[in-house]
C-alpha cells in the first residue's frame, strides 16, 4: 500500500499493542479506532457534505450556492494533495468518479428523463448540472480509497477482473437504458450475488485483523449514502419528481441504486496499481 507521510495517518496505523488487553476494554479500544479510522476516510466527504448543509441557500456574498459549493469542492481537493492526505495517483482515479457522476446526472435531469432537479441558479451550471455534483461521487470514491489504506484492506476470492468489470459497465448502463429498455437491476443484482458470493474482506481496526462478506460492506456503505441523500434533498439541494410540493423520504430502491454504485466505485479502485496487489483474486 502507498506510505503516507502525515503524522495522523501514521499514527491510525501504527501497531499498537493491545494483547494485555482483554473482554469489554479491547473491544472499547477497537471500536474507538475503528470509528477513528472510518471518520478519516470519510473526511472529504464529510467536509464536503457539511459545506453542503452550511451554505445559505441564497449563497455568500451574492455568489451562488452552487458555484460556493464548486469552490469549497475544489479547494477541500487541492488541500487533500497538498497535505499529503491523497496521492496524485489517487487523485486521478477520484476525478473519474467525477467524470462518470457528471455524466450520469447530465442524462437524468435532462427534461425529457426528468428523474431528479437543481432548482437553484449558478454560473457553474452546465446543461443544467452544478458542476459541484460530481464531486459528490467523487467523495464516494475517496471514502474508498482512504479506506483501504486506513484499515488495510485486503480483499479474498474477488472473482477474475474481467467479470467484475464487466458487471459494473452493466450496472453503469442500467442506469441510462431503464429508461427505454427496462429496469435489469435485479437481473444484475442476481449475477452480482454469484459474483461476489465467496469474496470477503479483511480489516485490521487497531492491531487484529477481522473479517466481512464483501457484499455486506456494499450494501452498508449504499445504505449511508442513502441517509446522506435524504438530508441533501431535505436542504433542497436537489429534489426529486415526488418531492416538489413537499418533502418525502427518498424511496428505498435508491438505497439498492447507491449499493450498485458502490460496487462500480469499488471495481475501479481496484484497478490502481498499488491496491491490486492486495487483491487476491479466485481462480
Amino acid at each position: 500500500m502507498t506510505a503516507t507521510t502525515n503524522h495522523l495517518d501514521q499514527w491510525l496505523m501504527a501497531s499498537h499493542r493491545t494483547e494485555h488487553m482483554r473482554g469489554w476494554r479491547r473491544f472499547v479500544l477497537e471500536f474507538l479506532f475503528f470509528g477513528f479510522k472510518q471518520a478519516r476516510a470519510c473526511l472529504f466527504a464529510g467536509l464536503f457534505f457539511v459545506s453542503v448543509f452550511l451554505t445559505p441557500n441564497a449563497g455568500i456574498a451574492g455568489i451562488a450556492k452552487y458555484d460556493v459549493l464548486l469552490v469549497i469542492a475544489i479547494a477541500l481537493q487541492a488541500a487533500m494533495v497538498w497535505l499529503k492526505l491523497e496521492t496524485v495517483d489517487e487523485l486521478k482515479a477520484i476525478s473519474l468518479f467525477h467524470l462518470v457522476g457528471f455524466v450520469l446526472e447530465v442524462f437524468k435531469t435532462h427534461p425529457t428523463i426528468g428523474s431528479w432537479s437543481y432548482p437553484g441558479e449558478g454560473v457553474t451550471k452546465v446543461l443544467g448540472v452544478p458542476l459541484f455534483s460530481g464531486f459528490m461521487y467523487a467523495a464516494v470514491g475517496s471514502y474508498i480509497i482512504q479506506a483501504w489504506r486506513l484499515f488495510q484492506l485486503r480483499i479474498h476470492h474477488h472473482p477474475l477482473y474481467w467479470m467484475a468489470t464487466l458487471i459494473a459497465l452493466l450496472i453503469y448502463l442500467n442506469f441510462f437504458t431503464h429508461h427505454f429498455i427496462g429496469d435489469y437491476r435485479w437481473y444484475l443484482t442476481a449475477f452480482v450475488l454469484g459474483l461476489y458470493a465467496r469474496s470477503y474482506v479483511t480489516f485490521v481496526p487497531i492491531q487484529a485483523e477481522r473479517r466481512m462478506p464483501l457484499l455486506l460492506a456494499f450494501v452498508l456503505i449504499g445504505f449511508f449514502i442513502w441517509l446522506a441523500e435524504n438530508i441533501s434533498t431535505l436542504m433542497g439541494i436537489w429534489q426529486y419528481p415526488d418531492q416538489l410540493g413537499a418533502w418525502s423520504v427518498v424511496h428505498l430502491s435508491k438505497w439498492s441504486s447507491w449499493s450498485m454504485l458502490v460496487i462500480m466505485t469499488f471495481t475501479i479502485v481496484t484497478h490502481l496499481k498499488h491496491i491490486k496487489a492486495l487483491v487476491h483474486v479466485a481462480p
